[in-house]
């Protein structure tokens, strides 16, 4: 293993234990129905569905970040989800909700540069992903 492999492995690692957790740490609130939560999802249209769907889905790109055989397709699903925050609130709910001084902003902006610091450290591996995904497809039809 070379010196890049090895430092590539622990930067992910550690990436993806940041991402993990502050995945982690939202769910309790979607999954409670917190009220900053059914307002932010209320604000977007998505209330309780949206609400719901993301924790679920949240909850699922927590989890494959921390397989590692898995972690690169996690960072994508987290990559997504968070582009689709940082949106919302760059263009419906302001930086700031409900005065939290951007915390919740923060939040999905250091996640996504966690889940990017994971995809560019196990990108061999996204790709090997991919392109057993692909030859499955092939063998279907």
């Amino acid at each position: 293993m070379s010196l890049n492999a090895s430092w590539d492995r622990r930067v992910s690692w550690a990436a993806q234990i940041v991402a993990a957790v502050i995945l982690f740490q939202t769910l309790f609130f979607k999954f409670t129905g917190a009220a900053e939560s059914v307002y932010i999802f209320s604000q977007l249209g998505m209330e309780p569905v949206g609400r719901i769907g993301t924790g679920v889905a949240e909850l699922i790109a927590a989890a494959l970040l921390l397989i590692p055989a898995l972690a690169a397709l996690g960072a994508l699903l987290t990559l997504g989800l968070m582009a689709g925050a940082i949106f919302s609130h760059l263009t419906l709910l302001g930086v700031e909700v409900q005065g939290d001084g951007g915390q919740l902003f923060g939040l999905a902006v250091v996640t996504l540069l966690a889940s990017s610091l994971v995809l560019y450290c196990r990108r061999g591996q996204l790709l090997e992903v991919l392109r057993g995904t692909l030859r499955q497809v092939a063998q279907v039809r």
